[in-house]
C-alpha cells in the first residue's frame, strides 16, 4: 500500500499544561496527513470542494502510545486502510523523533452534497480518485 509521509514540528500552542500535545491537536495531524496523501495521489480536497462535495469524518479512533512535546518533530505516515467506493477509512501512525508510535489511528470519511449532506458513491462520481484509491491499496503487495 501507498504510505504518505509528512514532517511537523510541535508548536508551543499546540501543547497542554502538562508540557505534551493536547489530545485533539493529534486529530487535526491526521487531517494534514491526510491531506498530504490525497497530495501524493495527485488530488484536491480544495478542488471537490469547489465541485460542491464535502467528506465529513464519520468515525474516528485514536490511540496514544507516546507523548510529543513542543520542539519535537513528529512524522505522520498515513495510507488507506480500506476502500469500498463509498467509504474510506485512513489509518495514521505518528512517531516520535525517535521512530517511537505516539499515535496510531483511523478515520472513516463518506463523500457527500455540501448543500444537504446526501451521499456520493465516489467511484461513479470520481472514477479517477477510485482507480487511484483502489492502486494506493495494491501498492507494495
Amino acid at each position: 500500500m501507498l504510505i504518505s509521509k509528512k514532517e511537523i514540528e510541535v508548536r508551543y500552542a499546540e501543547t497542554d499544561q502538562m508540557g505534551v500535545v493536547y489530545h485533539a491537536n493529534y486529530l487535526v495531524w491526521m487531517e494534514l496527513g491526510r491531506t498530504q496523501l490525497i497530495k501524493d495521489l495527485g488530488f484536491s480536497y480544495a478542488e471537490m470542494e469547489q465541485d460542491g462535495i464535502i467528506s465529513p469524518v464519520i468515525d474516528i479512533q485514536a490511540s496514544y502510545k507516546k507523548p510529543l512535546r513542543y520542539g519535537d518533530y513528529a512524522t505522520i505516515h498515513t495510507w488507506i486502510e480500506s476502500y469500498d467506493g463509498f467509504r474510506v477509512v485512513y489509518g495514521y501512525k505518528i512517531l516520535t523523533p525517535n521512530q517511537e508510535e505516539a499515535l496510531l489511528g483511523t478515520s472513516s470519511h463518506v463523500c457527500v452534497k455540501k448543500d444537504n449532506f446526501k451521499p456520493i458513491i465516489i467511484r461513479k462520481k470520481y472514477p479517477e480518485w477510485h482507480e487511484a484509491y483502489e492502486n494506493a491499496k495494491k501498492q507494495g503487495e
